[in-house]
């Protein structure tokens, strides 16, 4: 047997292989209690049986058997579209599978050496529809005929909720595939956003201290790592996050050490939960630089965590202007952090900023409280 995986026809084909043989022992012992409850009724009024017997009955059946599945399979591949022409193929076939009933009794009978019984005896071909035999030729066929359509009407239920479920699988996956491509091109988008910030910060140290912009580059190559290593994965531990936020404000500090003031919290004092990688970062930048935009003054960076009802609590919080403040419109990093919230937890997480009293702005993130990063999933 080779390594390659079956095909989903493959795979199906034991389950209506299961349902057909099951469906049969339910006709075959359905009929056997039927003939058999009858020829119990007749025997007050005759002594002959006008029923086949139950071994004839099971023969019948066994011999049957093949014929139908080879009838449901090919009902199975001609399908119902188009109509004009799968409606007569199918038709023709349940009618070939029907008129072999009375002959497999038949069959079954002179096997089993049952020539006792009055409208059982071997005939030709032609007998059969001839004098009283056509009626109970046709009661044959019609009792075949009805076994079979419920019987391909079964499989073809079976097969049609086989597809709608494959189906559901694809398009979940798909939908996985969707998610993780679209969070990689939004963590993609993060990477150069800050990089590109960090530069400018940068740049503008090189001609007024030379010694700290060396510093600040030092810095900033154990920022990139962490940037790279960070974007290549969808969730890190918040005391991780809180690591990059602590480098990249250290260096937005060196710049403006006159008017920038930071708080963090401690490593230690953070809960052992997972958030998206980066989550924090457009937040944290956001602050820093329209936190400093329209003013001169000193500016406050605040970042808090807290959990609360298993809800796990991100707060940036930045002093702004009085006029031209952060909250007309959204840019890249807004944007961002709303999508990825969106992709990976949907209704479960939510994120908003706001203006708050005593002239700051406050970035707010509710989602999920993550003890593993494979809980996410919503």
């Amino acid at each position: 047997m080779n390594d390659q995986s079956e095909s989903p026809a493959a795979l199906s084909y034991w389950p209506r292989l299961g349902i057909v043989t099951g469906y049969w022992v339910y006709v075959t012992l359905s009929n056997i209690l039927y003939a058999n409850s009858m020829n119990a009724g007749l025997d007050a009024m005759s002594p002959e049986r006008y029923f086949a017997p139950w071994d004839a009955r099971v023969l019948q059946h066994v011999f049957l058997f093949p014929a139908l599945t080879v009838s449901v399979w090919a009902s199975l591949k001609i399908r119902w579209r188009p109509l004009w022409y799968a409606l007569p193929m199918q038709l023709f076939i349940a009618m070939a599978f029907a008129v072999l009933g009375s002959p497999a009794l038949e069959g079954a009978l002179i096997l089993l050496g049952h020539h006792d019984m009055k409208h059982m005896q071997s005939m030709g071909w032609s007998d059969w529809f001839s004098g009283t035999n056509l009626p109970l030729w046709l009661a044959s066929a019609t009792s075949m005929f009805l076994a079979y359509g419920f019987g391909v009407a079964l499989v073809t239920g079976f097969s049609l909720f086989q597809r709608y479920t494959a189906s559901q699988l694809q398009v979940a996956a798909l939908e996985r595939e969707f998610s993780a491509a679209r969070l990689a091109a939004l963590r993609m988008q993060l990477s150069p956003h800050t990089l590109f910030n960090l530069l400018h910060a940068i740049h503008g140290q090189i001609a007024w201290e030379p010694k700290a912009a060396q510093a600040m580059i030092v810095k900033l190559g154990d920022l990139l790592r962490r940037l790279l290593k960070a974007g290549e994965r969808d969730f890190s531990t918040l005391a991780d996050e809180m690591q990059f936020v602590k480098l990249y404000l250290e260096l937005q500090q060196q710049r403006f050490a006159d008017r920038l003031s930071v708080l963090i919290p401690n490593r230690e004092s953070l809960p052992a939960v997972w958030v998206p990688s980066l989550i924090l970062q457009p937040l944290v930048e956001n602050a820093v630089v329209h936190g400093l935009a329209g003013h001169d003054g000193p500016v406050s960076v605040r970042v808090e965590a807290q959990l609360a009802n298993e809800k796990l609590i991100l707060r940036v919080v930045n002093t702004a202007a009085a006029v031209g403040g952060i909250g007309s419109g959204e840019g890249i990093g807004t944007r961002n952090v709303r999508e990825r919230l969106a992709v990976q937890f949907g209704a479960r997480a939510t994120f908003s900023s706001r203006a708050a009293e005593g002239g700051v702005w406050c970035a707010e993130i509710h989602l999920p409280e993550l003890r593993d990063a494979g809980a996410s999933v919503s």
